[in-house]
């Protein structure tokens, strides 16, 4: 399909945040670090899984000191209904470790310094960047490779490239929000089995030949 033109994309957002105009992640966070454990342990997890697991967890440790204090085993046990939960443990404390060692104790607001910390990958930065420090950046998920390519917002066959399309092709007015307004329709309206196509606010702009209207 065709990408849309600049016009049917400004639109597309105009209607997005017409319907939302606050959109915020639906992870539960206090501060950058709290949100920085939330995004590594939702890799391959629901937010509801991660806000479940997290909300005791973070009532005694909301900051990189106060969680290794706690230990591996204590974070293990929080965190041990999340899939890879040996793992994400493993990486709360040493990513923990590394903001005490080298950022004295604060979620550093450069993508290269969170790219260092373990568990955390280009997708996991832009959410921080984006959600704690209000930078314009776009994290792709599941959810926005497949609006973007379904809709002909911003096709590309990986999700780099799609978050390159974006980068290029949102105008700048919507470009802080765009991540969470293309996750939640993602998430409940242009779901990937079945999307809702009567109840998207942007589907007579959408090119997906498959949409149903009634």
């Amino acid at each position: 399909m065709p990408p849309l033109k600049r016009a049917a994309i400004d639109e597309f957002f105009r209607r997005l945040s017409e319907a939302n105009p606050e959109p915020k992640t639906e992870l539960e966070y206090s501060n950058p670090y709290t949100l920085l454990v939330a995004v590594v342990l939702s890799a391959q997890a629901t937010d509801v899984g991660v806000n479940k697991a997290t909300r005791a967890l973070f009532e005694k440790a909301d900051n990189p000191a106060a969680m290794v204090a706690l230990g591996e085993a204590v974070v293990r046990d929080h965190i041990k209904t999340i899939g890879l939960y040996k793992n994400k443990a493993a990486n709360t404390i040493k990513l923990s470790e590394i903001l005490l060692a080298k950022h004295g104790g604060e979620v550093p607001r450069d993508r290269e310094s969170l790219e260092e910390l373990p568990g955390v990958g280009r997708k996991t930065a832009n959410v921080v960047l984006n959600t704690a420090f209000g930078e314009p950046t776009i994290a792709v998920d599941t959810h926005i490779f497949r609006v973007s390519n379904r809709t002909g917002l911003a096709p590309g066959k990986d999700v780099d490239a799609v978050e390159q399309s974006l980068l290029k092709r949102v105008p700048k007015t919507w470009r802080l929000n765009a991540h969470h307004w293309l996750i939640l329709h993602g998430r409940y309206v242009c779901k990937a089995r079945k999307p809702d196509c009567p109840a998207c606010v942007v589907r007579d702009l959408c090119g997906f030949e498959a949409k149903v209207l009634e």
